[in-house]
Order: structure tokens, then sequence, then C-alpha cells
């Protein structure tokens, strides 16, 4: 029977590295790959049975993930956020898939928390991504919304067996991180060879909020919908706007720490 390795990349974590692992404890090996944290986090991962591996980041969550990958001692790996967490319905699909052990890449949908509301709308559901994976022929790249490599086939987990994901616990969380994600999304695209001017800056946010608001049904998420139309307006002309200044040799600086990924520009 094949076995499984639940991968989780964690930094400072203690909050949610706990129940994090016990939604997975179901898996043959959960390995924490631990970006030198100051708190609890690798305690708390190894009295749970963790394995724990300390390795930096460097801002760069691809190769972080690739590492974790290559440590992994089993064939098939799934990907988990240590502010994550996996329900039953979802843990049931996963090991009916690796039982199975037919060589596909699977996706899985992620239900996100935003301020202690559930966001079932904006974008933000099924926002379904790659998270069970052969360990054979995978591998990660990106700074920020980094893509997974794969060689077999991909399938959709049914959309009912879903992630947890608790996002940002604040607005306050979500700003302090906003600068450096639009930063490294600016670069991203500058690497790319793209650039912008000042039609980008404005239509880009306009056209973005009017994506979420509308086709995505925002509106259907109340006032936390609203909240985030015009938040994603406001990332996206930062992301443009640092982008045209990267174009006219302007230099930026990120802050340091991991970038959230995934939630705080999903369009545009």
């Amino acid at each position: 029977m094949a076995k499984l390795t639940v991968l989780i990349l964690a930094k400072n974590e203690e909050k949610n590295i706990g129940d994090c692992i016990k939604s997975v404890l179901f898996a043959d090996e959960i390995l924490v790959i631990d970006d030198y944290s100051t708190d609890k986090t690798a305690e708390i991962a190894e009295g749970l049975g963790a394995r724990v591996i300390q390795h930096s980041m460097d801002s760069n969550w691809g190769q972080q993930k690739t590492f974790g990958i290559e440590q992994a001692t089993n064939p098939w790996i799934y990907l988990l956020d240590a502010d994550e967490r996996v329900t039953e319905a979802l843990k049931q699909e996963i090991l009916r898939a690796v039982n199975a052990d037919e060589k596909f890449v699977y996706y899985n949908a992620r239900l996100n928390h935003f301020c202690g509301r559930v966001v079932r709308h904006s974008g933000w559901f099924p926002d379904y991504g790659i998270h069970l994976i052969p360990k054979d022929g995978s591998y990660v790249t990106g700074y920020v919304h980094e893509e997974i490599h794969y060689k077999y086939p991909v399938k959709k987990m049914p959309r009912s067996a879903y992630l947890i994901h608790y996002t940002y616990e604040s607005w306050e969380q979500y700003l302090r991180k906003l600068n450096t994600y639009t930063t490294l999304g600016a670069r991203k695209k500058y690497d790319a060879g793209k650039r912008a001017g000042i039609m980008d800056i404005i239509l880009h946010p306009i056209f973005g909020m009017f994506k979420i608001f509308f086709i995505q049904r925002a509106f259907l998420d109340g006032l936390t919908g609203c909240f985030l139309t015009v938040a994603h307006g406001i990332n996206v002309f930062m992301k443009y706007s640092k982008l045209y200044y990267l174009g006219k040799g302007v230099g930026l600086s990120a802050a340091d720490g991991k970038p959230d990924r995934g939630r705080v520009d999903n369009n545009g």
C-alpha cells in the first residue's frame, strides 16, 4: 500500500501548527520544514510526532517547497500550510487517492476565512489548488504565486472535499503583508518582461474590482465582500504602480518575511 507524507512549511506558527498537524494525523509522515522559528513551532510539531527540519526560506517559497519534497520519505505528498486544516471529507478523498496509487496530480477546493468570516464568493471559493502530488518528478518554482511542476495528468477532487484556510485574522495583518506582496508581484511581472503605463495603473484596479464584485459576486459576501473588493483594487493599484517605477529604473524594497500566499492578489 502506498504511503503519504504531509509537507508543511512554517515560520513562527505556534498558534496554528498544532491544529494543522492534528488534522492530518492519518498520514504516514508529517514533515515540517521550519524557517528557523523563534517561537515554539518546532517544539509543538515534534510533540505531535512530526519530523522537523530547519531550513532557510530566504524569501523563496518555491525553493523551500522543493526542498521539502526532496526530504519526504514517501511516494505521495500532500502540500499544506500551517493555517490550513484538512476536513474529514477531504481526508477520505486523500486516502482514497493514495490507496489507489494511480499517478495523478490532484486539485482540491479551499474554503477561506477572512477576519473570522467565511468567504464563499468574491473569487475566494472554491479556490482550487494543487495539493496532492506524486513525489516523482514534482518540484516548485516561484517567489510568489509559486508554480508546481509535475509529469502526470491532473484530477479534481469533489468541491465538497475542501481545506479550511484561516487566512488573515485582522485587517492589520492583511495590510502589513500588502507592501511585501505587491512588491514581489511587481518584480515577478517585471522579470517576465512586462511593463506598466499610466492606463494600466488606472484600468487594472477598476476591471479587477468590477470582476470581483459583479462576476465573482462579492456582494453576496455582504460587507466583507465590499471590503475585499476595495482592498483588491488597492492591491492591484500598488502592484502596477510599482511595476511602472521598476520600468523607470526605480528600485523597490520588500519588507522581510514570507508573503501570504494566494489571497491578497488572486486577480489582475
